[in-house]
């Protein structure tokens, strides 16, 4: 029996130690701090600032990002760090400044940049390394840091303006929420991240880097210079204080303060004067004797509109995982809430909640009524934000549910998007959509808005992104608007005859009042004078069309790249639906390098010529941490239970094995007991 229970106690304490593993979140650290691991220990260089500096034209905009570190340890080091950038962003500049060294980057494809990298750091080079783990999702790598060494990794891209309900903005992201990991675990682990890769995730442990709640010494300085091209009623931040000034037209806006944190995305936003609100801007780049073109169209006014006659019939997912906990969770609640107090009587709806199960308030949807309104605000009310993201489910049992033919279907998808198999669910979105339409709502200072945006697209509908909680009737009742008019739908751009056109997207997509008809075309022959492209579509008021004349005095760097940035993404939506592929792959690779951008094939490296890292001398590498956006949980996301690893569930069969092997041992000792002579 003493055996026995020596057995059971060993096993006891292994599965206590088994336990404490699982348990173990994301690095503690200060962000914005690269973490560089010594052979004597953790030291970190710490960061002096990161630089913004954004140039806005039109509808164009080219950004540079400046992070400054200094290695303040006594080793010369490695960092690798993954920060997040916009969906959209054409990546297509690096500069490693380390010292007095200027070092251009080139771009390569990914496996060739890796391998040129490594070989360079395995030499004692300088070098630096930039990939993409995701549109929006990127990793740099900087090697062979001497001890005291200021390292200056600058990054530009471009990107495209936002232009919605008569206002521009363009978002620049500080950090990013833990993307939820699950999936089988795989035997080998890629990258240095927190968590595993798995058969669901493959790059889990790309895409997972360290989050901390504090920043000792971090802080960003941000400017933005606008030209508009038309005088402005407005121009202010959403979420940050900033200062503004004017000049000729030209705009300079700049963060108010010093030592602001990196923990909510920022987000500008202009206005121009109602008689100057565009209806139509045509921007040209001539590149190698090709024009590129960047055209915006606005469809019908909502005020010409015909009210929405069908009923709907709109079912509210909503995402009540632990990154949802804190300020996301009320902006959800009270989100359903106004929208649900929206429905009409004729109408038909549903609530669905989810985290690591699905619970839907009905078994399928029911009418509008003052009792199941009521009863819905009720259920509202008391969600509670926890557990992991399992979206699948949810959007399965929305989008399988049975269909009232009399009554348009909207499905409205209220999440951060904190997850990792974003394609996975792309795909199951555009299998089971079928007439129905996806509005999706991100939610959260700091979302995974690539998902958002490119859900809502597969669902042929639209992405409403709130980040506040004053913004969040604003926002909704945007969206009430977009549900409640009819979209403008088959929409056909005809270019002129003669003219070769590629142009994103192949297929433009429904649109919905206050949304323009966006055009990236490359084109290939001879314009006429007086040439003109058309863009038609149908609304509830009848046949809708517009045309833009070609030839466009509007002249703007950046265009041709933004061009190329669409073709891969949409090279990579028909890789994503057909399986990979070679000629897929190679056209991708053609693109990225003959407009240098960073891809998910290709990447950009800087190598110094020059060793400077002593043979004999250890080199060592750690990532760096990012900041948790405001209003979320460490203890949430991480703990007991938790959104982005599956330590939580191993945690709860730990302790249920744990109470099994003590209740075993009371039982084993009661029999001890009765066995023994009286």
């Amino acid at each position: 029996m003493n055996r026995i229970r020596k057995k059971i106690g060993l096993c006891t304490c292994l599965l206590l130690g088994w336990l404490t593993a699982a348990a173990e979140g994301p690095t503690e650290a200060q962000t914005g701090s690269l973490l560089w691991q010594m052979e004597n220990g953790y030291s970190t260089a710490t960061a002096l600032n990161t630089h913004v500096d954004m140039n806005i034209s039109g509808l164009v905009a080219r950004v540079s990002v400046r992070q400054e570190y200094r290695n303040e340890g006594s080793e010369w080091v490695e960092g690798i760090y993954v920060f997040p950038l916009p969906d959209a962003a054409a990546v297509d500049r690096l500069r490693l400044h380390i010292g007095d060294r200027f070092i251009e980057g080139e771009i390569q494809e990914k496996e060739q940049a890796k391998k040129t990298y490594e070989q360079a750091k395995q030499s004692g080079k300088k070098a630096s390394l930039v990939q993409q783990q995701r549109a929006n999702l990127f990793t740099t790598s900087v090697a062979n840091v001497a001890p005291g060494e200021l390292v200056v990794v600058e990054i530009e891209y471009l990107e495209d303006i936002r232009y919605e309900d008569g206002s521009f903005s363009i978002r620049f992201p500080m950090t990013l929420t833990p993307r939820y990991i699950s999936g089988q675990a795989l035997p080998d682990k890629v990258g240095s991240g927190w968590s595993g890769d798995t058969d669901r995730v493959p790059d889990a442990s790309e895409i997972t880097p360290p989050m901390v709640t504090a920043s000792r010494g971090h802080s960003i300085t941000l400017t933005a210079n606008v030209n508009a091209g038309v005088p402005l009623e407005i121009i202010a931040s959403r979420y940050h204080p900033v200062s503004v000034s004017e000049t000729n037209g030209l705009y300079s806006v700049s963060l108010s303060g010093d030592n602001v944190p990196m923990d909510h995305d920022f987000e500008l936003v202009w206005r121009p004067v109602p008689s100057a609100a565009p209806r139509a801007m045509a921007f040209t780049e001539s590149i190698g004797g090709d024009p590129y073109h960047l055209l915006m169209v606005m469809p019908p006014d909502q005020q010409e509109a015909l009210r929405l006659t069908m009923p709907r019939e709109v079912i509210f997912i909503v995402d009540t995982s632990g990154s949802m906990h804190g300020v996301s969770i009320t902006q959800a609640r009270r989100a359903v809430h106004l929208a649900i107090k929206g429905l009409k009587p004729g109408d038909r709806f549903n609530v669905i909640e989810f985290n690591s199960f699905t619970n839907a308030l009905y078994s399928q949807t029911v009418p509008a009524s003052s009792v199941n309104v009521n009863n819905a605000l009720n259920f509202v009310k008391q969600l509670q934000a926890n557990g992991g993201t399992e979206m699948r489910p949810a959007l399965t049992t929305a989008l399988d549910a049975p269909r009232h033919e009399t009554h348009l279907r909207q499905v409205v998808f209220i999440t951060d998007g904190s997850v990792g198999y974003e394609e996975e669910m792309f795909s199951m979105i555009e299998a089971k959509l079928g007439d129905a339409r996806l509005f999706t709502v991100g939610i959260g200072s700091a979302p995974n808005s690539w998902f958002m945006q490119k859900a809502a697209e597969a669902g042929r509908g639209s992405f409403t992104l709130i980040s506040a909680l004053h913004e969040v009737r604003e926002k909704m009742e945007g969206l009430f608007r977009k549900l409640e008019h009819p979209q403008v739908t088959g929409i056909d751009v005809q270019w002129p005859s003669g003219v070769i056109v590629d142009s994103y997207p192949g297929t433009v997509p429904d649109l919905y009042f206050g949304e323009p008809v966006t055009v990236k075309a490359r084109a290939s022959g001879e314009y006429r004078p007086g040439d003109t492209v058309t863009i038609s579509g149908n609304s509830a008021s009848g046949g809708w069309s517009a045309e833009l004349p070609l030839e466009s005095k509007l002249k703007s760097e950046g265009i041709g790249a933004l061009w190329a940035r669409a073709r891969i993404a949409g090279l990579m939506d028909e890789e994503r639906r057909r399986g990979k592929s070679d000629e897929v792959r190679a056209a991708v690779v053609a693109t990225a390098i003959e407009h240098h951008l960073v891809s998910k094939y290709t990447s950009l490296v800087a190598v110094d010529k020059t060793p400077a890292r002593p043979a004999g001398d250890p080199l060592s590498s750690e990532q760096v941490p990012n900041l948790l956006p405001y209003g979320q949980s460490m203890n949430a996301i991480f703990g007991f239970p938790a959104t982005a690893t599956s330590a939580p569930w191993l945690r709860q069969i730990g302790i249920a094995c744990l109470l099994a092997a003590l209740l075993l041992l009371a039982l084993m000792h009661l029999g001890e007991r009765h066995a023994r002579p009286a």
